[in-house]
């Protein structure tokens, strides 16, 4: 648009023709020449002063906040920034750096057993941690005879030596709607132990 105010202005026409033929009001079209004139350009020049304290990354978390929430005071802003500053940020690991895989379990009187994975879970692992936990946690528990095993369709869970081997050791298994993680209830139990974790 400044470029198009020159434009027309070096052809001759005066203020109020550009103005009217733009849409911009005689002030601004008047800055504009003005600083043609003064300087040969009509791009932003650099600004004088102190240069601005804060990082492109703590404008960008101001931008964040401030959209997030419009209402948001200065010193909030303030203790938003401060929160960020380098000195304030504790180094952790980068991509992920690692995991552990745990089984576990529980009921409706508490938390069964917890079992770390070292290495892959196949059908053969699995087994071996229903042996080694399930019956513990059953007796820790004081769950009565008609307890049911609920566990969802991995296919570590509902391979044929798994479903024969729950079947050999009388564990009922609850039927599972494929692709339904989501009624999981460990799996809302996982999700509320990584918020803690990461909190």
């Amino acid at each position: 648009m400044r470029k198009k105010v020159i434009e027309i202005y070096q052809s001759g026409k005066g203020y109020k023709a550009i103005s009217k033929a733009l849409g911009l009001s005689r002030t601004t079209v008047r800055a504009i020449i003005y600083k043609w004139r003064k300087h040969g350009t009509v791009e932003n020049l650099p600004r004088s002063g102190q240069p601005t304290k804060i990082t492109l990354r703590e404008q960008r978390q101001l931008i964040q906040e401030v959209t997030k929430d419009p209402t948001t005071t200065s010193k909030e802003l303030q203790a938003s920034l401060a929160s960020v500053k380098k000195k304030n940020i504790i180094p952790t690991v980068k991509y992920g750096g690692g995991s552990v895989m745990v089984w576990g379990c529980f009921a409706a009187s508490g938390p069964g057993r917890l079992a770390v994975i070292n290495g892959t879970m196949n059908s053969a692992v699995y087994q071996k941690i229903l042996k080694e936990n399930v019956q513990p946690s059953v007796c820790d528990l004081k769950l009565k005879r008609t307890w049911v095993l609920q566990q969802d369709n991995d296919p570590k869970h509902t391979s044929k030596s798994t479903s024969e081997w729950l079947k050999k050791n009388k564990m009922k298994t609850l039927e599972w709607p494929s692709q339904s993680p989501d009624l999981n209830p460990i799996e809302m139990l996982w999700h509320d132990l990584k918020k803690v974790v990461h909190a």
